[in-house]
């Protein structure tokens, strides 16, 4: 009669998509076509700006071993959008397999995108892999910002155990115009050096393609030594300007991401973000 009855230890995960289409209507971009299913979810707030806002929201509240969401954006030719998402991701301690996020954006001939989500916090024994592939036009013209916190500073937090892996690809036109993989393991995290994170917990990569990219790398430079507390430098090649940032902590950032942005568009940030 002691017999206890059998609990099963499987875990609940989150599964999610959301995918937003919108194409040029008239002299206005329109939402065409839109899907969400499970927690993650697409808003369209309303703005009254040129350029309407696509906010993808996780319900779930972030993203622990087994769980799988992906998000989708497809821009029709000449259309114009900024996509983002609500607040920071956080990638919280896996006790069983990976979390997992596909993003996928498309952008038709001479349509904008500027995918500028807000970054991803890395908890300890965290266990995350990503892919962003985009898919462009050769006039197309495409942000794409990535930016990790390696543990919460206000908690005293330093990681030193997780799992991460970050791809990211861009087609132009059906061309490979840029791979980046990020690896981060327990053992990255003891290596000391400039090679690696030399002592920063915040980093992002950002890249902006475009016909005239070139020639809006002057721009930048000047804004650049304007900004303190953050490691930042770009070039630019290939219709294209690439920029790499790291910070001690995550604020100073988040500001100088805006900063970029800001200069790189002439768009203004979306509302959603707190600066």
């Amino acid at each position: 009669m002691f017999d206890q009855p059998h609990i099963s230890s499987t875990l609940q995960r989150t599964k999610g998509r959301a995918m937003v289409a919108l194409a040029l209507k008239g002299a206005r971009t329109r939402l065409v076509d839109l899907h969400q299913s499970g927690s993650a979810k697409a808003m369209l707030p309303k703005t009254h700006r040129a350029m309407p806002e696509v906010v993808f929201l996780n319900t779930a509240g972030g993203i622990t071993g087994g769980d799988y969401l992906e998000y989708t954006v497809d821009v029709g030719p000449g259309a114009a959008v900024v996509a983002t998402t609500q607040t920071a991701e956080r990638a919280y301690q896996s006790i069983d397999g990976v979390g997992r996020v596909k993003t996928q954006l498309r952008v038709g001939a001479g349509g904008t995108l500027l995918w500028v989500p807000q970054e991803v916090i890395l908890f300890q024994q965290s266990a995350l892999e990503r892919e962003t592939t985009v898919e462009m036009a050769a006039d197309a013209t495409v942000l794409v910002l990535e930016s990790l916190v390696l543990g919460r500073a206000a908690m005293g937090e330093t990681l030193h155990q997780i799992h991460l892996r970050d791809r990211r690809s861009v087609r132009r036109c059906g061309r490979l115009v840029m791979m980046e993989q990020v690896r981060l393991d327990t053992s990255d995290l003891m290596r000391p050096g400039r090679a690696m994170l030399d002592g920063a917990r915040a980093v992002a990569s950002m890249t902006l393609f475009a016909p005239d990219a070139a020639d809006r790398l002057d721009a930048i430079r000047l804004k650049l030594g304007e900004l303190a507390d953050v490691r930042i430098a770009a070039s630019a090649w290939d219709g294209r300007i690439s920029l790499r940032a790291m910070a001690a902590d995550a604020y100073p950032l988040r500001c100088a991401m805006a900063a970029m942005i800001e200069n790189l568009t002439g768009q203004l940030l979306p509302r959603v973000w707190q600066i």
